[in-house]
């Protein structure tokens, strides 16, 4: 199988003298619990990254090395969540896009050019949607460590506020054991209402 180029992207842009490449991506669209976090980085014009690649090809201490080199390449990171609130009020694909357009906004420097993990987003500067961008594009890989990093850091401190849950293992996904938890203990004010496991075991709770 080819490995994809994760420089090629940025090296096609920088042929073209274009430097402030901005990679943007987001994490925890699927999970029944917590927001969803999405990260913006501009990397040094040139920088070589040799622990950054897809945050779901990297074990939790490959990320931990990868977030450290990220932040001594980066010009600039940008993170926004959506609330759960925000989730279940305009729902979960527009929640991400507007924390991925809040986190280019939070980046402190325009970009110049904008690549984008799968999501279209109506921006008023030159972008591009890449399917599959996080294992494609290095500036998408680094945001989506960032974003992934984020988010796990958030679960953590949530197990420990409810630790029933096991969220600092299942970062709010549904495993077993958490739609199990779910089942004993009900719902946090963390877990997502608009989300069909968690609105089927409400509406079974008022019946």
């Amino acid at each position: 199988m080819t490995v994809p180029d994760l420089y090629r992207f940025e090296h096609e842009l920088y042929a073209k003298g274009i430097d402030l490449i901005a990679g943007v991506d987001e994490a925890g669209r699927g999970p029944l619990a917590g927001p969803v976090v999405a990260a913006a980085v501009i990397l040094k014009k040139g920088a070589r990254l040799k622990h950054v690649r897809d945050s779901k090809q990297l074990s939790e201490k490959q990320r931990q090395l990868a977030l450290t080199e990220i932040k001594h390449h980066a010009l600039a990171i940008g993170i926004a969540l959506s609330s759960v609130e925000e989730i279940d009020t305009i729902n979960i694909y527009r929640a991400s896009r507007q924390a991925m357009i809040s986190a280019i906004d939070q980046l402190g420097i325009r970009p110049e050019h904008v690549l984008i993990d799968a999501m279209p987003l109506h921006l008023d500067m030159p972008h591009q949607s890449i399917i599959k961008g996080d294992a494609q594009s290095i500036s998408i890989a680094a945001a989506s460590i960032i974003a992934k990093t984020t988010r796990d850091a958030y679960m953590k401190e949530m197990d420990r506020l409810f630790p029933a849950y096991g969220f600092a293992q299942n970062k709010g996904y549904p495993t077993e054991a958490h739609l199990q938890a779910l089942r004993t203990h009900g719902i946090t004010p963390i877990h997502r209402q608009s989300f069909k496991p968690v609105k089927a075991l409400m509406t079974k709770a008022s019946s």
